[in-house]
């Protein structure tokens, strides 16, 4: 059985009562059925680059300082759009934070979880896959979250994280560490 125990307009803290051992105490997206994460493949001459965001969070900068994460495109599916499906919201998002339109989606997990003792919140993890390199909107800072985009040759992404690690003003999100084991292994049977 659970309870709400407060509510906002996009996020609720919930109760699980558990007889006998204590409420478990955890964050849900009322509105939101999941949400998309995409790493894109941006098809170049010089090489395949995928594009990551580099993000300020409230919940981040509040606790820890100035400090940035570092993200692929993502958003929620169904917050804004009731009938929104998963396959609409990769459209969007990876859109309206890329500016780019990819040629086909593959999708590599359905069920990604970042913190299940936190969270009821669930992803869904795609590979988006970019030909056309036209833009073909401006991308949105998201209210100033995204202060900026860089892209990376695929193969240079351990370097650029391993330099990203080495900086203490930067945080790595699970899901996108989720997204670069499925991009550097793309192509490949997966474990799982």
């Amino acid at each position: 059985m659970k309870e709400v125990l407060y509510s906002t307009k996009f996020l609720n803290l919930m109760a699980s009562k558990r007889e006998g051992r204590g409420d478990w105490v955890y964050a849900h997206r009322p509105n939101a059925k999941n949400v998309v994460i995409i790493a894109p493949v941006i098809h170049k001459k010089d090489g395949d680059y995928t594009l990551f965001l580099i993000t300020k969070r409230p919940p981040v900068t509040e606790e820890y300082g100035e400090k940035y994460c570092v993200e692929f495109p993502a958003g929620l599916v169904g917050d804004e759009n009731t009938g929104e499906t998963t396959a609409d919201a990769l459209k969007k998002e990876l859109l309206e934070e890329t500016g780019y339109e990819a040629s086909k989606f593959e999708i590599k997990v359905k069920n990604l979880i970042s913190s299940g003792g936190l969270t009821s919140e669930k992803s869904t993890l795609a590979l988006g896959y970019i030909d056309d390199l036209t833009r073909k909107r401006i991308p949105v800072d998201d209210g100033g979250v995204i202060i900026r985009r860089v892209e990376v040759l695929v193969n240079e992404v351990s370097k650029f994280l391993d330099e990203i690690q080495a900086k203490d003003e930067y945080f790595m999100c699970a899901q996108t560490l989720a997204g670069v084991y499925y991009l550097m292994n793309a192509g490949k049977k997966q474990p799982f």
